[in-house]
């Protein structure tokens, strides 16, 4: 038994019998269980019991021993002078104080299945896949965890959105601009994009996007590549970076990004030619996206997005490829925008103002395929289906937030087997 388990029991009421009494022998009724506390103080705030028909209302401590109060020096503690009731898995001392106060002390381990403990060791001591996986049976899974996994990533974006709105004035298009960077970046250069795209104004980006020769030229420059021109069009590129310079106010930091660990369809020079092809294409991007309902409708925004024509036969300046052919999004990656750029992006600027937004990005999410990666990969293995992008979005997420971190205590599907009956699998 831990402090942690104790708690989690307590809060969700995980007991085989309620016929609780004190130490003293008295009956006591739990009206009020408390609301868990998470900071410093006692364990449950503005709780409340009754004791031989007297009401009792204020906060709850819980230790695994009694003795656990002296250890934690609660006896000098102000925090926990209006403590009612002293919840212990095991009683193994009376603690004066509170013996002179009337305060009560509970004895919980004849009220706690036995059981619980083998699950809870299985949950943070395994070391396959999943804590959970020997104990697992996918048909328990609580309704709407897939839903309720997705709001809380959308939840968590539309904070950090929130906050880049704050540093750029509330220009959703700015901040567009930068969200979409970052996922053109891939792993490998999403941190680099986003900072060269926070590096310019994007008054400068709504100046030069309908030349596209320009637009191109400032992302190349901005990059560090245009500093030795090799051939026609690389000169072009920089004699228009020269231009935008003089004209505009530009950092003057170069970014480099990176090609190694990436395959060519994603080299930085690419992605970058196709992010000014987006933005030449579509003048008032961010408008268009807010408006879209429906989930092909998001397809058709960006499947005529492309490289530039001096890349139909390049990957890198300078170096003419074997192979010729237009570079155009793969629909890997469109999915991929779609579901890390442009739905958090609706849901942020929608969520205030459009009580059934949650509902269209939900229904967004369950049209677009499921990703195959390691993690699907995984829990189909165990037998929990993964067949659109509404549940595998939601089971990496899991993965990566309760999962990896064997955050059992605060997981739904850990929550119904600590419950559960052990006939019950």
């Amino acid at each position: 038994m831990t402090e942690k388990l104790l708690q989690y029991l307590w809060n969700y009421k995980v007991f085989s019998r309620f016929d609780f009494k004190t130490m003293a022998g008295d009956p006591v009724e739990i009206l009020d269980f408390g609301k868990w506390n998470t900071d410093a103080g006692p364990d449950f705030l503005a709780g409340k019991i009754k004791i031989n028909g007297v009401v009792f209302a204020g906060n709850i401590e819980l230790h695994v021993r009694s003795s656990d109060w002296i250890f934690h020096n609660h006896s000098v503690d102000p925090n926990y002078h209006n403590i009612i009731l002293h919840v212990v898995f095991q009683h193994d001392i009376e603690i004066p104080e509170l013996v002179e106060k009337n305060i009560p002390t509970l004895e919980l381990k004849d009220h706690i299945d036995p059981s619980v403990f083998g699950k809870y060791e299985k949950l943070i001591s395994g070391t396959q896949f999943i804590p959970c996986e020997h104990i697992l049976n996918p048909g328990k899974i609580p309704v709407h965890f897939h839903e309720g996994n997705i709001l809380k990533k959308l939840e968590e974006k539309a904070l950090e959105l929130e906050q880049n709105l704050i540093q750029f004035k509330n220009n959703f298009e700015a901040v567009l601009f930068h969200s979409l960077a970052y996922s053109f970046g891939l792993k490998v250069n999403a941190f680099i994009f986003r900072q060269m795209a926070e590096s310019i104004d994007f008054t400068v980006i709504n100046k030069v996007r309908q030349n596209r020769t320009q637009l191109e030229a400032l992302f190349f420059g901005i990059s560090d590549w245009l500093g030795d021109p090799g051939d026609e069009q690389t000169k072009i590129w920089k004699r228009e970076f020269d231009f935008i310079t003089a004209k505009f106010t530009i950092s003057d930091l170069r970014f480099r990004p990176k090609f190694s660990r990436l395959r060519p369809p994603n080299f930085p020079t690419l992605r970058l030619s196709q992010l000014a092809g987006l933005y030449h294409q579509h003048q008032n991007l961010f408008s268009k996206i807010i408006q879209i309902k429906k989930t092909e409708d998001l397809f058709d925004l960006l499947k005529d997005v492309k490289a530039s024509a001096y890349w139909d036969n390049h990957f890198t300046f300078g170096k003419v490829s074997k192979t010729e052919h237009s570079k155009i999004l793969s629909r890997d990656f469109m999915e991929l925008v779609i579901l890390n750029t442009i739905l958090p992006m609706k849901y942020t600027y929608h969520k205030y103002h459009r009580e059934d937004i949650a509902d269209e990005i939900i229904n967004f999410y369950s049209h677009i395929p499921a990703e195959k990666n390691s993690v699907t990969d995984g829990w189909k293995a165990l037998g929990v289906p993964c067949r659109n992008a509404l549940e595998s979005q939601s089971l990496i997420y899991h993965f990566k937030n309760s999962c990896e971190e064997k955050n059992c205590l605060n997981c739904s599907i850990g929550f119904k087997l600590l419950k559960e009956p052990s006939h019950a699998r």
